[in-house]
């Protein structure tokens, strides 16, 4: 088993799943990250899976176009389904038992959330992956996998980006932008520090749940990062 996980939450963004198109789901970006997700459970690893929806439908973009949040939320959160169905089907076709557990109710693609069978499913070595966020607009779906790792009892929040770590600045735009190993909550708040939803940071601070940011581009680097030898950003 890795050191000291024994059951993980993983947020995976929508846009990480369009590969290199430009918009929607690259199938072979989708299937590779569902190989990592396999090899960690293979290490005894029990692992729930937050999927945003940016890749077809960002909520807080629309909104900024004129759209009402509270719709433009909910759009976005139908379109996480659609990417956790779609990671489903890759994990299963590897062989790994998955349930899609969605905060809307759908029941004829897949089940509702409930914490209880959330947790039952894990217990079960079952990949779940939680669709639609928190079922709330107004909340990021980074808020809504801090939630859902704090009722799954899982140990870790991990974050998988573009980019492998968190910087004190953009390191796209900024060339010579700092990379931050380890920081606190209270510097990513205080320091306006764009990783994630603050709402999110909050969360995790007030129940102590320790936040790993890092990059999934390079083959094997989930497993890497929760063995503690691969580079990423711990939040504590």
């Amino acid at each position: 088993m890795l050191k000291n996980f024994h059951r993980v939450l993983l947020k995976i963004s929508g846009e990480f799943l369009m590969g290199d198109l430009d918009y929607g789901l690259d199938i072979k970006t989708v299937d590779r990250i569902a190989g990592e997700v396999k090899a960690v459970c293979g290490q005894g690893v029990e692992v729930c899976v937050v999927i945003g929806g940016g890749n077809i439908f960002r909520g807080v973009s629309a909104a900024s176009y004129g759209m009402h949040r509270a719709v433009a939320d909910n759009i976005g959160m139908l379109a996480t389904v659609m990417n956790c169905i779609a990671f489903q089907n890759s994990l299963e076709r590897l062989g790994v038992d998955t349930r899609v557990m969605s905060a809307i109710h759908m029941s004829s693609i897949c089940e509702p959330y409930i914490q209880r069978r959330a947790i039952r499913h894990l217990n079960k070595g079952r990949v779940v992956i939680c669709a639609a966020g928190s079922g709330n607009p107004y909340f990021s779906t980074d808020t809504a996998a801090v939630l859902r790792a704090l009722e799954t009892n899982c140990e870790v929040f991990v974050k998988a980006t573009k980019v492998d770590g968190v910087y004190d600045s953009d390191p796209v735009k900024n060339p010579n932008a700092v990379f931050l190993e380890k920081l606190s909550y209270s510097d990513v708040i205080s320091k306006n520090i764009k990783v994630m939803d603050h709402t999110a940071v909050t969360l995790a601070q007030e129940n102590n749940i320790p936040m790993i940011v890092f990059s999934l581009k390079e083959k094997g680097n989930l497993e890497k990062v929760l063995l503690r030898s691969g580079k990423c950003s711990l939040i504590v």
